[in-house]
């Protein structure tokens, strides 16, 4: 005769698997704290949105400057509020086009940013006066100033088609 006992001890209840509704809530509120952070850390403030704005501008004055002398061409430029405009003058009826170039199309700068020319041969002119680009190669000089409500940057361009960047400078309230 055998023992009483079974052969086999019986199984102990397994553990449930998986994760517990406080565990999952701990990891949401972590993963809400670092995406706020990202996006705290990611968003263009006005100071860069400028400054990147006139870098932008101011590659696109050397190479419409430059585009001007390898064609024997007559371009110019224009800033009106918040957007930026080349032009090409037709040697015909010395009438302004827009220019149809990649580079030099019309370009709007992103809210709440905008442009306008300020002197040009050492003159104030019209903020949306057309700024000519010799197909000479000398120019001369011109300021275009690229602002949003804080911050300012100027484009100082000299005779020799090569473009200063002065600023950001903070614009007082």
């Amino acid at each position: 005769m055998g023992s009483l006992s079974a052969a086999h001890p019986l199984p102990v209840a397994a553990r449930p698997r998986g994760f517990t509704l406080v565990e999952i809530l701990v990891v949401l509120v972590i993963l809400a704290l670092a995406a706020g952070l990202a996006t705290l850390t990611l968003a263009p403030d006005d100071r860069s949105a400028t400054l990147r704005e006139a870098r932008r501008f101011a590659g696109a004055l050397e190479y419409a400057a430059a585009r001007a002398q390898s064609r024997g061409e007559t371009l110019g430029v224009s800033a009106s509020g918040g957007s930026l405009r080349f032009w090409r003058r037709d040697p015909q009826d010395s009438r302004w086009h827009a220019v149809d170039d990649d580079v030099l199309r019309t370009r709007a700068l992103p809210e709440p940013l905008g442009a306008a020319a300020f002197a040009y041969a050492g003159q104030r002119v019209p903020g949306d006066a057309i700024v000519p680009l010799k197909p000479t190669g000398r120019n001369e000089p011109f300021t275009f100033v690229v602002s949003s409500p804080a911050w300012r940057v100027a484009l100082v361009a000299d005779p020799l088609n090569r473009v200063a960047i002065d600023g950001p400078v903070a614009i007082a309230p």
